[in-house]
């Protein structure tokens, strides 16, 4: 027989469910406060059990309010997503969640809409907001706001977004009213609670959003700090792509018997995007990026870097050679951030250059274009960027520039992809600008030979005879392979005129 768990909200089938066949009774929204259907269990199993994703295949059999169900409505979901079916009725229940799902799968709705929920009833006091979102980077937590925003907009809660770049008079502001969902990164958190502009005493829910960036990013350390500083009776949702043993381990540090919600990583390039990979010396790479670029239709284009440095000397490169780009990266401010995302939302430009960091939380459903400048050192990373084309059936183009150096790299991605990435023909553009780069720097080389054979030649023909009277002229007058002045022969011819013997040594 299928068992039930009985949580301190509303029921929750953990292990399996009812046969197909079977009914359920009708749902009773009026009495219970979070809408929950009840089951009926069989007293047979004729049929073979399925599992519990198979359950919940409507948001209406998650027991989500009304309010929150009229929302997500309007925007036209009625299918969870298998990470959004495991995680709200654990989060409802108020256990402290572990989630392991890649970006795309979701996972942001999974704990945005049970919160609204549980944050309906009550009030926020002034600088004590009664639940926290970290998340690594300003774009992922403009994102999050954006989910409280569209789904909550039938419940009463204010909310604060605390990110770097952005007026801190305007968040202090914002604090001192009261705020239900507080989203911040870690960096301008800090630096609020040090000026004393916000207390995190009333926290009751606690969510960490992109652990596995925060890991590499450095912001492991003030997440710690941040989670210190909270009462150890709270609710903690804690959400990673990864799982090794520095995150595994943090994981222990901040969870009480959380429940494991594990959505299978399925690290499969789409079929609608067509891959390529251009191997060439490194000073080639960015003129076969510009041969890519104007040999493809490119509507608009992704261009990743590894770091900010090299973003911001690709962008220069390209709006050089005419090509309309913008950059984007973390240390520019909120506001030119802000502006050129809207440039290229807007098809004001057409080309992105972007690291990883800063491109996460974008959300552009049309790009025809992804070219990789550099190779992702992590095989995840590949997959997330080919994946911002080929959208929606719509057929995409991704593009990678290697070098004999990332061998490892491109051999971790193929490994992962479980297929090699098609290599373009070595007559390709990248070969071409090898060898046209190799003829213009022999012909140069040759010019600079003929020159100096020249200027050697004039200066052997401008030597005295044997036995002159001028004597031999100085070098030391003039620059190399050029005849001496007309002062230093002067010189020796008087020194040759008061010594006859000198001047007539062999």
């Amino acid at each position: 027989m299928p068992s039930l768990a009985r949580g301190t909200r509303a029921p929750v089938v953990l292990n399996f469910t009812c046969p197909a066949s079977l009914e359920t009774r009708p749902r009773d929204y009026g009495n219970h406060p979070r809408g929950m259907p009840q089951v009926r269990v069989p007293s047979f199993a004729e049929e073979p059990l399925q599992p519990v994703d198979r359950l919940f295949m409507r948001f209406a059999d998650l027991g989500l309010s009304p309010e929150t169900l009229k929302a997500i409505e309007e925007v036209g979901y009625t299918t969870p997503t298998p990470i959004q079916a495991q995680a709200i009725p654990v989060v409802q229940q108020g256990r402290d969640v572990l989630g392991i799902a890649q970006t795309g799968t979701g996972k942001t709705a999974s704990f945005t809409l049970p919160m609204i929920d549980i944050l309906a009833s009550g009030r926020a006091k002034a600088r004590m907001p009664r639940s926290l979102i970290l998340a690594p980077t300003r774009e992922l937590a403009s994102q999050v706001a954006d989910n409280f925003t569209l789904y909550g907009k039938y419940q009463k809660l204010s909310m604060a977004l605390l990110i770097g770049g952005e007026s801190m008079g305007e968040q202090q502001k914002a604090l001192d009213r009261g705020v239900d969902v507080l989203i911040a990164t870690p960096g301008r958190l800090i630096d609020l609670f040090e000026r004393g502009s916000i207390l995190l005493r009333d926290v009751k829910v606690l969510v960490i959003d992109e652990a596995d960036r925060m890991l590499d990013m450095g912001f492991i350390p003030d997440v710690e700090r941040i989670v210190s500083l909270l009462p150890k009776m709270r609710q903690t949702l804690f959400f990673s792509a990864t799982m090794d043993k520095e995150i595994r381990r943090l994981a222990d540090a901040f969870l009480m018997n959380p429940k494991e919600v594990r959505v299978e990583q399925t690290q499969k390039a789409a079929d609608t995007v067509e891959q390529g990979l251009v191997v060439v010396s490194h000073h080639d790479k960015r003129e076969s990026l510009r041969h890519l670029l104007r040999r493809e239709d490119v509507a608009n284009a992704f261009i990743f870097c590894n770091r900010k440095r090299d973003v911001d000397i690709l962008h220069r490169s390209l709006s050089k050679h005419g090509f309309d780009a913008v950059a984007l990266h973390g240390d520019m401010p909120q506001y030119v951030r802000t502006e050129r995302l809207e440039q290229f939302k807007k098809g004001e430009a057409r080309l992105l250059v972007c690291s990883d960091v800063a491109a996460r939380g974008i959300d552009i459903s049309d790009v025809s274009h992804v070219y990789n400048f550099d190779v992702p050192t992590h095989p995840e990373d590949y997959i997330h960027r080919i994946g911002r084309t080929g959208r929606a059936g719509r057929l995409g183009k991704a593009y990678t520039i290697a070098t004999p150096a990332d061998a490892k790299y491109v051999r971790a991605i193929e490994s992962l992809l479980g297929r090699p990435v098609p290599l373009i023909a070595s007559g390709g553009p990248a070969r071409v600008g090898s060898r046209q780069r190799r003829d213009h720097r022999a012909a140069r080389e040759g010019r600079k030979a003929r020159t100096a054979r020249a200027a050697g030649a004039a200066w052997t023909r401008a030597q005295p005879p044997c036995g002159s009277s001028t004597g031999r002229p100085r070098r030391r007058g003039g620059p190399r392979g050029s005849t001496s002045s007309p002062r230093g022969a002067s010189a020796r011819g008087n020194s040759a005129a008061r010594s006859p013997r000198r001047a007539q040594r062999p």
